[in-house]
């Protein structure tokens, strides 16, 4: 690979290119500060045209100019030194005119002056102090009513900020134009799967600018105090019992959660892909109604129903002492919210799942439940094990719940939410948020270690048509019973929203109205159309990425995998309202300017769920035999057509549950895009939760109903035209 011929040509490529890149940047960086000279030059002698010859004026003229013409300052001189006895001297700015009385003797300062003097204007070519700023001072004569001679001077100061700032961009997307180039030609001179190294060098470079870059900006605050190196954050967040009683109660919630959603999430998944039980659309769209709806709305509904003066506990059930508020409460909360995750995982995963391994069992004499636990548990492992660290490190993440719903239950989510909202500590917040990547990233590499140890292979290029039904009826009917009380009080969490619709005012008037329907649609019809033009934007995207994100964590070895998938993982395991605040702290400024744009909120929206399609990908693919592949590649298919033709159709379930997760929690995005919607690009849930907090649960309710619906729909044409192919359809037959 690394020949002598190969290197002569690389290191010959690579320096005509330097030449070439030096040459366009120095030449673009010339015009610019050529342009922006003749700019000022011109700003100058209009503002030294328009100085008025009353001294009572001169004051407010040079507020005016200052004001109008941003960055800049002014000094006007009355006279000319040196030539008239008298000068006033005058400035908008106390330290511009220090700066004139300490400066005015040196050469190049009586260098300008004498040059306004003959009536031409200059630039100083050093560059002075002004405060903390640094500015080059521009001298322009004050002509006469006969314009042949000057009668004073104006010297403007000039911010070096905005050229500097140019500058800086220009030789950052130099330095950038270099590295790309000399990755891009080595792997295609020193490699032999180009394809592959530029997947990893897209994924490398989507990590490094859209999650590790905007995180170092929020770390980097944490250890800044009026702008100098400091510990005192640190030392605040870790000696506080009242945050470290946070996080080990984040600890906690999550654990449980992430173990009880695993395991109903797993029941659905079980009960869709593998048994032979009626209505499995109705389930599954049960199971992924949660996930589609803005996360305080099944909050809201579970207050309504069951809090203190709750419809059932207080109306119908007169129950007293009764609280749903607390670590319980939340963990019922968010195990509805968040146990579709864990479906949608574990059906992909039991969907591939070749069946021969469980039938052999069963001609082998095994009883189901043998079968069950012996094979297929195992085999979905790998699911598992992805489902519960998901919906872990999105327990751990969730902030808009415990918000509402924890009491004195204490989260370490809620109070770096409160440390950057309510007390405008940034810094603390930041902290706060970077400590639950401890557990996180715990959780994380132990799963990794224990999944790395095992073969999950079932997927061998002979799969069967068919699946046996491993439930008996008996298990069958406790099943149905199970999954219908969880998928009726989800009904009836969703019926409170609906029924809001129609109703005045929840728990004071129950009066039927439509007024609600219109006024909702008419105020929110923008943030709508925004919504699902950007979620649709996103969706794709995310999904062919995490793709093959995952074919390379399972398939690929190269230097750094292990720290990329680290990194792809990031975003889900810590509180949106750090990713957003990184992002408005590394995009609010060159070179990637995107704060307010349409393009932060896609990234943010593929950066936050793309480990959801992640572990689907990893988690599917580890179920399926490398020969498969291999095969097609010894038949001369490149890496591109393995990975269409090949790959694709096998992980499709996978596939398709991450671009429906991707699409409808973008749709569903609160707690990182607050802090990045615009005038012009807003987002529904924000209108959602702006009406509730307002107490306009019934405009809430109308608003989050048609978000259901217009999710509801996409999630179905997704699935009709999305189709799994018919080679890889299977049935479901009883023993």
């Amino acid at each position: 690979m690394f020949t002598k011929k190969k290197i002569i040509t690389f290191l010959t490529a690579l320096t005509v290119f330097l030449v070439l890149d030096l040459w366009m940047f120095s030449s673009l960086k010339g015009s610019y500060s050529k342009t922006l000279a003749e700019d000022q030059v011109l700003l100058a002698t209009a503002v030294a045209r328009s100085a008025p010859a009353e001294s009572e004026a001169v004051e407010p003229w040079l507020r005016s100019a200052t004001a109008s013409y941003g960055g800049t300052t002014f000094l006007y001189l009355k006279g000319i030194p040196g030539v008239d006895e008298a000068v006033e001297a005058s400035a908008s700015n106390p330290m511009l005119l220090g700066l004139y009385e300490a400066s005015k003797d040196d050469e190049a300062f009586a260098k300008g002056i004498e040059a306004a003097g003959y009536l031409e204007t200059s630039l100083s070519d050093g560059v002075y102090r002004l405060g903390e700023a640094k500015v080059r001072l521009l001298f322009a004569p004050v002509p006469s009513a006969a314009g042949d001679s000057a009668t004073g001077i104006v010297v403007a100061a000039l911010d070096e900020a905005r050229a500097r700032s140019f500058i800086n961009l220009a030789d950052a997307l130099s330095a950038i134009a270099l590295i790309v180039f000399a990755l891009a030609f080595g792997i295609i001179l020193f490699t032999r799967d180009p394809p592959t190294g530029y997947a990893i060098l897209v994924l490398f470079g989507v990590a490094a600018v859209f999650i590790a870059y905007p995180l170092l900006e929020a770390a980097r605050l944490t250890f800044l105090k009026e702008g100098r190196f400091s510990l005192s954050v640190w030392k605040t967040v870790l000696g506080n019992k009242q945050y470290l009683s946070a996080l080990a109660g984040s600890v906690k919630l999550g654990c449980v959660t992430a173990t009880i959603s695993t395991f109903v999430g797993f029941l659905f998944a079980f009960a869709v892909a593998r048994t032979s039980i009626k209505a499995k659309k109705l389930l599954t769209t049960l199971a992924t109604m949660p996930v589609i709806s803005p996360p305080f709305s099944l909050t809201l509904s579970i207050i309504l129903l069951f809090g203190n003066n709750g419809l059932i506990t207080n109306r119908l059930l007169h129950l007293q002492g009764f609280s749903i508020y607390g670590m319980w409460g939340l963990a019922i909360v968010q195990t509805i919210s968040m146990f579709p995750i864990a479906f949608l995982t574990l059906s992909g995963v039991l969907q591939a799942m070749d069946s021969t391994l469980e039938d052999a069992s069963l001609d082998l004499n095994a009883g189901r439940w043998t079968t069950f636990t012996k094979v297929t548990l195992p085999l979905a492992a790998p699911g598992l094990l992805s489902s519960w660290l998901l919906v872990f490190t999105n327990s751990l993440a969730d902030f808009a719940n415990p918000l509402l719903l924890a009491g004195s239950f204490r989260v370490l989510s809620v109070e770096s939410y409160i440390e950057v909202t309510g007390m405008n500590r940034l810094a603390n917040g930041a902290a706060l948020s970077i400590l639950l990547l401890l557990p996180t990233l715990t959780a994380f590499f132990l799963q990794r270690s224990w999944v790395s140890r095992k073969s999950f292979v079932v997927v061998t290029g002979k799969p069967s048509g068919r699946m046996s039904d491993l439930a008996s009826k008996p298990v069958r009917n406790a099943l149905v019973v199970v999954i219908s009380l969880i998928s009726a009080f989800i009904v009836a969490l969703y019926g409170t929203i609906v029924a809001g619709c129609f109703v005045k005012n929840w728990g004071v008037d129950y009066s039927f109205t439509l007024s609600n329907i219109v006024e909702a649609l008419q105020r929110g019809k923008d943030a709508l159309f925004s919504t699902l033009l950007l979620s649709a934007i996103a969706t794709p995207i995310a999904g062919i990425l995490s793709m093959v994100a995952a074919v390379l964590v399972v398939r690929k070895k190269f230097p750094g995998k292990r720290f990329l998938e680290a990194l792809v993982m990031t975003p889900f395991a810590i509180p949106g309202t750090l990713l957003g605040i990184s992002y408005i702290l590394a995009f609010n400024k060159q070179p990637i300017l995107l704060v307010g744009t349409a393009a932060i909120l896609v990234v943010n929206y593929v950066v936050r769920e793309l480990p959801v399609g992640l572990e689907n990908g990893v988690a599917t693919l580890r179920q399926i035999d490398p020969s498969i592949e291999e095969a097609a590649s010894d038949l001369g298919a490149d890496q591109a057509t393995v990975f269409r033709t090949v790959v694709m159709p096998l992980i499709r379930p996978a596939f398709i549950s991450s671009m429906s997760y991707t699409f409808v929690r973008s749709m569903t995005a609160v707690s990182a895009i607050i802090f990045l919607i615009s005038a012009r690009w807003y987002h529904i849930t924000i209108q959602i939760y702006n009406f509730s907090e307002n107490i306009r649960f019934g405009l809430a309710s109308v608003l989050a109903t048609t978000l259901i619906i217009i999710v509801l729909a996409v999630f179905g044409l997704m699935r009709l035209f999305l189709r799994q192919s018919e080679n890889l359809e299977k049935t479901i037959t009883i023993q």
